[in-house]
């Protein structure tokens, strides 16, 4: 593994038993860029160029936790969402790039406002790594975040994240499913959340290294109840949204016309399905 052609070589060999030749390649070409600190256009443009001790062990300790079907993001101990990077762990899911077509979606339904966010207050639910809250703060300065979860070292990951990216977010540790009635939430005019809906029958065409590595309690719901947080968050927005605000949320895909359905019959008005850059149904916004 001394040289750069070396690194890919190894690679290739060593997971060609999790991810096909296009992936390993790409996740190479990640681990480079980390270890070296160089861009993608250098390292394919110099492939004989040689790592030193340190650079090799590195990839090498790398290797060893991707064979064993560890994400990419964990091994290296962060991820990129929307532009900024975001410390993760086993504690907190790896943020995706559908989720950032939904933090666009709320940008721009705000966007036109009285001013960058001036006064909003926003509420992200089940936040994880704090990618969603987080992406929002950054891009609406103005307006005032906060941002739920029922896990401490979730919660904990997701202020290291906050301060790491300079924004000031109230993280509040609580469980939408059996809302403390002394915890206080402010009500907002944005409520926005990537709740967990993966069901088992889904578990099953899922890629090992998510199942084995990711939060359980952050990704999957009953077979008998998918919607079950969808539920429990449409009631709180009930009574926690102001009037005319917004409800955003990511979903289960094969799930679209019932959580629609399930929207409809809370009351909510102009909800709307949208579909992700693959063309999956993935998005929903609706109103109070």
């Amino acid at each position: 593994m001394k040289t750069i052609k070396g690194v890919f070589t190894i690679f290739k060999q060593n997971l060609a038993a999790i991810y096909d030749a296009q992936e390993t390649e790409a996740i190479t070409l990640m681990v480079l860029t980390e270890i070296l600190n160089s861009s993608k256009a250098t390292i394919k443009a110099f492939p004989e160029n040689e790592l030193t001790l340190t650079q090799q062990e590195e990839a090498n300790n790398i290797l060893t936790q991707l064979k064993t079907g560890k994400p990419l993001q964990y091994a290296l101990g962060y991820a990129e969402f929307y532009g900024l990077k975001y410390l993760v762990n086993p504690s907190v899911l790896i943020p995706r790039s559908e989720t950032e077509e939904l933090v666009q979606w709320a940008l721009e339904s705000v966007a036109g406002g009285g001013g960058p966010g001036s006064g909003l207050n926003i509420l992200d639910i089940g936040t994880g790594s704090g990618c969603i809250a987080i992406s929002l703060k950054k891009n609406l300065p103005a307006a005032n975040v906060s941002a739920i979860d029922i896990s401490a070292d979730a919660l904990q990951t997701a202020k290291e994240n906050a301060k790491l990216n300079e924004v000031d977010i109230n993280f509040i540790e609580a469980d939408i499913l059996n809302i403390k009635s002394e915890i206080e939430i402010p009500k907002s005019e944005i409520i926005i959340s990537n709740p967990p809906y993966v069901t088992l029958l889904d578990k099953t065409q899922m890629h090992t290294n998510v199942t084995n590595f990711e939060p359980h309690a952050a990704l999957f719901v009953p077979e008998d109840d998918p919607l079950l947080f969808y539920k429990a968050i449409a009631d709180f927005a009930v009574g926690n949204l102001e009037k005319d605000g917004l409800l955003f949320f990511e979903i289960n895909e094969s799930l679209g016309k019932e959580t629609v359905a399930l929207l409809e019959s809370k009351g909510f008005k102009d909800v709307e399905l949208r579909k992700d850059m693959s063309g999956r149904d993935r998005m929903i916004r609706t109103t109070k």
